[in-house]
């Protein structure tokens, strides 16, 4: 994770547990700055080498409730128990701890942040492997446990209801923002769409829209129907909506207008 090594080296770290500032601990090589001979300290998204290529959807769980969602991911376990291997190459299921905030986008609830990182292809219409059992816990997240969206940490539908979910807060933040930024520099079309801002909308419809996180599937289209891929309710939560891979439509009884 870039932490330093006792002697300065650069491949070897020995020295858990450990306990600091992060500024001091977190001491990887940047991916704008690495140079060329230093490339083994690089970040893993640094483009001048095949590195890892993953997503990350961090999610923040009122602390209240942590138990209850944690007992339903272990039911999807339970039920396919080789769903989460992927999981398990990078951090598998990374907890952490965070107070409620006064910050305008911050946690309205002292809260557990659930980080999952997976692998997913650069192609955005290929399927991930069990892709309805990390759809439905990212949607049980959000939807069923009220989750709220770490803002660079999640795909299009994590910002869904995020206005309601923040009130006020939002409403101040988004007043400030426009009084210091009234012509919009700092801001593009996806921050407007997350915010509600400038008539743009998070969740954008067409075919595959569902495989990127990019809308809740409601017709097979929204997933990979070519590649086996429907629509279906979710399992544990069976409000959502997830592309799952069907072997055989006509067994699964299940096939949906598209």
């Amino acid at each position: 994770m870039g932490l330093k090594n006792n002697d300065g080296g650069l491949l070897e770290f020995t020295g858990y547990p450990v306990i600091g500032n992060q500024s001091d601990m977190q001491s990887a090589g940047s991916c704008l700055r690495s140079a060329e001979n230093y490339l083994l300290t690089a970040c893993g998204r640094d483009p001048r080498f095949a590195g890892l290529f993953y997503h990350q959807t961090t999610i923040s769980i009122p602390f209240t409730t942590i138990a209850d969602f944690i007992a339903d991911v272990k039911k999807l376990r339970d039920a396919h128990p080789d769903a989460l291997c992927s999981t398990e190459l990078y951090l598998g299921f990374f907890m952490r701890f965070v107070r409620n905030s006064s910050a305008y986008l911050g946690k309205t609830d002292d809260a557990v942040d659930i980080d999952i990182t997976y692998y997913r292809s650069k192609d955005p219409k290929r399927p991930r492997l069990y892709e309805d059992v990390l759809e439905e816990i990212e949607q049980m997240a959000l939807f069923k446990y009220n989750g709220l969206p770490q803002w660079g940490k999640n795909r299009n539908v994590g910002f869904l209801d995020v206005k309601n979910k923040l009130g006020a807060k939002l409403d101040k933040f988004v007043s400030v923002m426009q009084k210091y930024d009234n012509n919009g520099l700092f801001s593009s079309d996806w921050t407007d769409a997350g915010l509600g801002l400038r008539g743009k909308e998070v969740v954008v419809q067409g075919n595959g829209c569902a495989l990127e996180g990019l809308c809740i599937c409601s017709t097979d289209d929204h997933c990979a129907p070519k590649q086996g891929y429907y629509c279906r309710p979710g399992e544990v939560y069976e409000q959502a909506r997830v592309c799952r891979k069907i072997k055989s439509v006509e067994a699964d009884g299940l096939a949906w207008s598209s």
